[in-house]
């Protein structure tokens, strides 16, 4: 006989121990309702009999609870364990989870546009989740798209901002980053270039045009450019005098050779905006491996606050990406709960006009040694 055939059922384990049905189930789900020395008598014999337990499958279509969250970032996977603003954002989550008794589920919508267009649906659709927190992505991303056609609880963090009147957490990245850039300007900077990440989903490895700002669909990195160039402007410094420098993908590899494009092809920059700690960190790089040092030669700012630019004395924006994977999952929770008492009968729906929740969270500037006086004999 098929070895899957003998296993243990809960009708069986009923059986031979005289109980009901139900009773083996509350073992399981609900073992507070039975007294311990009965419960562990009813797993010992799920144990001989070889009963492993309900199919969480079963029950969550039961049940329509699945016990697990979706987050979609558009970044591969391997990028939630290496950006390190990203490990304190799931550190966040995961703490929303723990309280909430539901497991995680990473969604990777890679930052290929073809394959994410392909493979958008499928991803999301398949997902047994009770809801999803989507993570930064671009306002027309069909992974988006798919999350929303699902129609079930969902909160997104940092962008898109205005999306469909879904929950939101995040910060205002235009108004954060421009107390680093003040500091520049206080200085006495007026030759100063940006770098960036990413603007849209169409990749663009190089300089960024006034169109291609204009147009971005990813509104953090937007956001925190145009915030840097309103103070810029405020002190005389045209748009147009402002060299920035995009790359696709955020990695260190990256970082660097966007770096050295900037400074090779503007050796006259006395200072570098950058919008994320990592591009701040591959400007240091570069000219200490030139035989410069920061601040003599260039000052520099970031966007992160995150601990290995802080170390090193970057002067950097620091946002709270744990509070926001903490908050997002708090307010995903609670959306979860509405949405259940809702089928369940328990509470009325809300009506179609309901305000969904908007929570924007504090930013600091992180004191440090990388801003200093324009060099000496800079062209101003």
């Amino acid at each position: 006989m098929n070895r899957s055939a003998r296993r243990g059922t809960l009708a069986s384990i009923a059986a031979e121990l005289g109980v009901s049905r139900t009773t083996v189930s509350n073992a399981y789900n609900k073992p507070d309702q039975l007294s311990e020395e009965l419960r562990e008598k009813i797993l010992n014999t799920a144990t001989r009999l070889g009963y492993p337990g309900p199919d969480p499958t079963a029950r969550s279509l039961r049940t329509r609870h699945a016990g697990a969250i979706g987050v979609l970032l558009t970044e591969e996977l391997t990028y939630a364990f290496e950006d390190q603003a990203s490990l304190e954002f799931m550190a966040g989550v995961s703490e929303a989870c723990s309280k909430m008794n539901a497991s995680m589920l990473l969604i990777p919508a890679g930052v290929d546009p073809e394959t994410s267009a392909n493979r958008a649906a499928e991803l999301i659709n398949q997902a047994s989740v009770d809801g999803f927190i989507v993570y930064s992505v671009a306002q027309d991303d069909p992974f988006l798209e798919a999350v929303i056609r699902r129609n079930i609880p969902t909160v997104i963090c940092d962008q898109p901002a205005d999306a469909h009147r879904i929950d939101y957490v995040g910060i205002d990245d235009g108004q954060a980053i421009q107390p680093v850039v003040q500091r520049l300007v206080d200085a006495g900077h007026r030759k100063i270039g940006m770098l960036c990440i990413r603007l849209d989903r169409t990749p663009n490895n190089g300089p960024v045009s006034a169109e291609r700002l204009r147009t971005a669909k990813m509104h953090v990195q937007r956001s925190r450019i145009e915030g840097a160039l309103a103070v810029l402007a405020e002190a005389g410094i045209s748009q147009d005098d402002v060299p920035i420098v995009e790359r696709h993908i955020n990695d260190q590899d990256n970082s660097r050779s966007a770096a050295e494009e900037l400074l090779d092809a503007h050796p006259e920059l006395t200072a570098v905006i950058c919008t994320v700690d990592s591009m701040a960190l591959a400007v240091a790089d570069v000219v200490e491996s030139r035989g410069g040092t920061i601040p003599r030669d260039l000052s520099v700012t970031g966007f992160d606050g995150i601990p290995q630019a802080v170390n090193r004395g970057i002067v950097t924006v620091r946002q709270p990406s744990k509070d926001k994977g903490r908050s997002s999952g708090e307010v995903l929770a609670s959306n979860i709960e509405q949405t259940h008492n809702e089928h369940t009968g328990r509470i009325k729906k809300r009506g179609a006009g309901t305000e969904a929740t908007r929570i924007l969270l504090e930013t600091s500037v992180m004191d440090g040694e990388s801003i200093g006086a324009p060099r000496t004999g800079a062209t101003e």
